[in-house]
């Protein structure tokens, strides 16, 4: 188990914010700033085929202006793929989009599209970008992560997340769980994300094989209340004392 796992911060909905009045405030680059001084490791935005939060220039201003590794998701279509080669961000992440979608609803279905999948990474890996999938959990779309030559995966936690307490959520925990390992076992790097809040993150924080969360719509949320500072403190908190403590437990 890694001692360390990394937290990524989702600044979109700052952007969503802003472009709810136009104008330039509040700021996702600034944003990105306060949570690299909370505690953050990276930042993650969305530049959309609609523009619906993170725009072309804030993309660009992101990654001349924030210090920490940016992690740019985006459909793989042709034009972002030109953008994301343009830029060339430290971390690319594969995601499903739909127009009419409210927030991602799931992972890619990289076994329909792995021979697509295959021949539109290599230039984005050649660029000196690390390329994750975001994905369900699911043994059979690891695989096909591994073939189309993904170097890391996200897994989907969103169904967990949203299942009711109980049997069903510890369920949903268990896949999550066994596909970390599984990824792992692939030589995948594992990340995960969607949905984590304060009150559900710990589990997935004491799985062995995750060594990145990535989370954006709850510490944006949670921010209006407390700060973004104070919510990216308490969720750096939280998961390092759930990492620290399945440590000390096994450890024991």
């Amino acid at each position: 188990m890694s001692t360390k796992l990394r937290l990524g911060v989702n600044i979109d909905h700052v952007a969503t914010i802003r472009n709810a009045r136009g104008g330039g405030l509040p700021d996702p680059v600034r944003a990105a700033k306060l949570a690299a001084a909370a505690g953050a490791d990276g930042i993650v935005c969305h530049l959309r085929e609609d523009r619906r939060h993170i725009s072309d220039e804030d993309l660009a201003r992101l990654v001349a202006k924030v210090g920490l590794p940016l992690n740019l998701e985006m459909a793989a279509t042709t034009e972002m793929r030109e953008i994301a080669l343009r830029h060339t961000p430290p971390g690319i992440c594969l995601v499903p989009e739909k127009r009419r979608e409210l927030t991602t609803e799931g992972g890619l279905d990289v076994i329909a599209a792995q021979a697509y999948l295959t021949d539109y990474i290599k230039p984005l890996k050649s660029a000196g970008c690390l390329v994750s999938l975001f994905i369900d959990p699911n043994a059979a779309q690891l695989d096909a992560s591994l073939a189309a030559g993904a170097t890391a995966v996200e897994l989907h936690t969103g169904t967990y997340c949203d299942s009711p307490e109980g049997a069903q959520r510890r369920h949903e925990l268990m896949r999550v769980k066994e596909a970390a390992l599984y990824g792992s076992k692939l030589g995948l790097e594992v990340r995960a994300g969607h949905g984590l809040s304060f009150d559900n993150v710990a589990p997935i924080a004491t799985i062995n094989e995750v060594v990145e969360l990535n989370i954006g719509h709850f510490l944006i949320g949670e921010a209006i209340f407390s700060g973004l500072d104070s919510a990216i403190r308490r969720m750096r908190a939280l998961m390092d004392r759930a990492r620290a403590d399945a440590l000390g437990e096994r450890s024991a």
